[in-house]
């Protein structure tokens, strides 16, 4: 035996495991699994039912098989995790796949038998001899297949004592197909030439001759596509983590003696010397030993500038080089890269994301329970006054039917449908309901720098000629020359040139000066100039001296956190160009408007403070409302902590390294014109990538959020309304049914006013 067997430090320090959990309809099943898990000893655990994982920390006398026969014994199922964590993400995703396929099928085939029976039942000219059978026919696989996973659902929350939306569901329907089954074989309703006339009278029934097969139908359907319109969105969430460790490099070029060597990323190991050429991204975390380069490390930091590296410097996995050759010596691979824990960092903000129950089952828990004692009540209370079995099971069925969420079931899908369509139609995406819980609280909108509020991309901003000089003959020189670089700030002079002056200077020689800048010979018109572009340090190599006006922008710019390169040709300095991340249009205006809608506008990114003051002032961000020089982690600290203050965060932003804190965020926005991930991450997307459009986002979400409760308060006004004639053997069923359908209309009509939404004016 081993001595590591007997080291107590070991085998009593405490293991943590994530499952995987299946079966989970609702918040409550997750709050139930997670009791369960809690009540083993040593055992602490947090199941989270919008990413279907529970986070599990165990002593060794617990068993990983232990706490999988604990979720089974809720009635759920767990799976250990993957050996890796790419191998895990597929093998949920696939799992995620299968359910998602399953959902769909169950809505495309009940949607297609529920259609003629809710259009026979409604509309009686379609309603020829023997139609009723037709009816049953099309109804039952819906009611009984179609409907399985909330029958399923129901049963196993029965089992426990508690009830929810699946439980309402399943005996409204049941109970709907159950009579009406009745009433075609022992009542009237089979007879030939059978009709539902609508009859507005409130009189006692015995019910024999009616059937409710549309009830049953069209309430699986509507509720089958409010399911499949959650489901499809939880697994939009997940593919935030699939999407940020594909980032990485899949392939990298080692150095073997003198030759190189072409392997895959997860075969490199610490100490290997790897290649970087220009365009390559970084294979992993690491330190150059060899070349000098800019890499372009927005997405990890943010930073809009790109980052000269030499030898001795460190390196990030994923960066991208923007310049020369490099050699790197790898320091940090697979789960301990910057990229790994960046992806872990996303993971579990989503975990910790509040689980926000969807009102429908807040209010079912109460309602439901409810229903099933009136009906129990109504059934006895007719036995009791002796008018027989059948009048007492007409009026407890009616009970159960007049409760049967008919236009519960249309309540949010349907207002979800038109608020996200009319989204979508302003470039606003909507990813599920349970985003629109968050949108009504938040009070506090943090915003990215980089990609949000600016445009992410170097941008010529100044130029300063010195006296004498013609700016346009600066431009048609310096562009021209930069435009031999490879250097991002020196595209960016390039382009801006172009686009000032039109056709810029000939280029005849060229030279790179490490760490400095340019210089070359380049022909403009008739003349030839030895041109000198870079550092001020540069120029003074070559006896240019800046000027005082010239030395002024140089240091002006500096302040503001901007890039002032400066300009020298024949032995003269000749102006000064400056490059910034320029502001976006409307982002002035956005902050106007995040505080009209009661919003707190902060600025976060990873930028030096001097530009993020620079930016903030120009749009009126207040200046302790500036947090700079920031790393993703810090990024989520920092959403936490305004969390832990009490207050309720939105999170606006576009790059890799904004992902985990908008999965933080109470609320997510991603800018559409950015990175993959962090889309993925956020629970509302900006197609446009106008920060404008956010506060219509917000706008919007808040009108469809009230637009639901107001579905839903109706949807259960009707029915607790009818509840009492139902109970006192009072109701008509063609009038019930009449009072449904209106239900139905007036929730489908009420979400149709979301179509009228407009943006604010620009």
């Amino acid at each position: 035996m081993s001595t590591t067997e007997h080291d107590p430090t070991l085998t009593d320090q405490p293991r943590e495991i994530e499952l995987a959990i299946s079966g989970m309809t609702c918040a409550s099943c997750a709050n139930r699994i997670e009791r369960k898990l809690n009540k083993l000893d040593g055992v602490t655990a947090s199941v989270n039912y919008a990413t279907e994982k529970a986070k599990v920390t165990f002593s060794p006398a617990v068993t990983p098989e232990a706490l999988l026969d604990t979720v089974a014994q809720a009635g759920y199922s767990a799976t250990l995790p993957a050996p890796t964590p790419v191998a895990a993400t597929d093998e949920h995703g696939a799992a995620e796949d299968h359910e998602l396929r399953s959902l769909r099928e169950r809505l495309v085939v009940s949607a297609l038998l529920s259609a003629p029976v809710v259009a026979m039942a409604m509309v009686p000219p379609l309603q020829f001899r023997h139609w009723q059978w037709l009816s049953l026919t099309l109804a039952a696989p819906v009611v009984v297949w179609g409907a399985l996973p909330f029958h399923r659902a129901a049963w196993t929350n029965l089992r426990h004592g508690t009830t929810t939306m699946d439980a309402l569901i399943s005996i409204g329907t049941l109970a709907a197909f159950g009579w009406s089954i009745y009433a075609l074989f022992f009542g009237m309703a089979g007879e030939p030439g059978m009709t539902h006339a609508f009859e507005f009278t409130v009189e006692r029934t015995h019910g024999s001759a009616n059937i409710y097969l549309e009830a049953a139908a069209g309430v699986t359907t509507f509720i089958l596509a409010g399911r499949y319109l959650e489901v499809r969105s939880k697994r939009r969430a997940g593919a935030a983590l699939r999407a940020l460790l594909e980032l990485g490099a899949k392939e990298v070029s080692v150095l073997r003696g003198d030759r190189e060597e072409r392997i895959p990323v997860d075969q490199l190991a610490v100490g290997d010397h790897f290649v970087v050429r220009p365009g390559e991204k970084v294979a992993t975390d690491g330190t150059v030993i060899e070349g000098t380069s800019a890499l372009d490390m927005s997405m990890v930091t943010g930073e809009s500038v790109p980052v000269e590296v030499g030898s001795g410097d460190p390196v990030v996995g994923a960066t991208v080089n923007a310049g020369g050759r490099l050699v790197v010596e790898a320091t940090r691979v697979g789960a301990d890269t910057q990229l790994a824990q960046m992806a872990r960092l996303v993971e579990d903000a989503q975990s910790g994301k509040a689980q926000v129950q969807r009102l429908a089952d807040r209010i079912s828990g109460v309602f439901v329970p409810i229903v099933l004692i009136l009906a129990v009540a109504t059934f006895a209370y007719w036995m009791i006054r002796g008018d027989g079995p059948s009048a007492a099971f007409t009026a407890a069925v009616a009970v159960l039917i007049i409760a049967c969420p008919c236009a519960l079931g249309l309540a949010t899908p349907t207002a979800l449908l038109v608020g996200t369509g009319r989204g979508a139609q302003l470039g606003i995406l909507i990813k599920g309901p349970e985003v629109l819980e968050s949108t009504r609280r938040v009070d506090t909108i943090v915003l990215d720098k980089t990609g949000t509020v600016t445009t992410g991309k170097m941008t010529l901003v100044e130029v300063v000629a010195a006296d004498g000089e013609n700016e346009a003959q600066l431009l048609r020189i310096a562009g021209a020359i930069e435009g031999a670089s490879e250097h991002p700030i020196a595209a960016a002079i390039a382009a801006g040139a172009a686009e000032r002056v039109g056709e810029l200077a000939t280029v005849v020689d060229f030279a790179n000066v490490e760490g400095l800048g340019v210089q070359g010979m380049v022909r403009d018109g008739d003349q030839t100039h030895a041109v000198v572009v870079g550092r001020a340090r540069l120029l003074a190599d070559w006896s240019q001296h800046l000027g005082p006006e010239l030395s002024t922008a140089m240091s002006d710019a500096a302040g503001r956190g901007w890039t002032a390169v400066a300009v020298g040709w024949d032995g003269a300095a000749r102006g000064v160009l400056v490059v910034a991340d320029a502001l976006k249009d409307g982002s002035a205006e956005a902050i106007t408007r995040f505080r009209a809608l009661g919003l707190t506008p902060m600025l976060l990114t990873g930028d030096n403070a001097a530009v993020a003051a620079t930016v903030a002032d120009a749009v009126g961000i207040d200046a302790e409302s500036v947090i700079a020089e920031v790393l993703p982690a810090d990024k989520v600290a920092v959403i936490k902590r305004l969390q832990d203050d009490g207050r309720t965060v939105a999170m606006v932003g576009d790059g890799v390294n904004d992902a985990a804190a908008l999965a933080q965020a109470d609320l997510g926005l991603a800018m559409g014109t950015g990175t993959d991930v962090a889309i993925e991450a956020a629970d509302l997307t900006l197609v446009r990538g106008d920060l404008r459009v956010a506060a219509d986002a917000i706008r919007l979400a808040r009108r469809t959020l009230a637009t639901i409760k107001g579905n839903l308060f109706w949807a259960f006004a009707y029915n607790v309304a009818a509840l009492p004639l139902a109970a006192a053997g009072l109701l008509n069923p063609m009038l019930a049914g009449a009072a449904m359908a209106f239900s139905s209309v007036f929730v489908v009509t009420n979400s149709l006013r979301l179509r009228r939404f407009a943006p604010l004016p620009t």
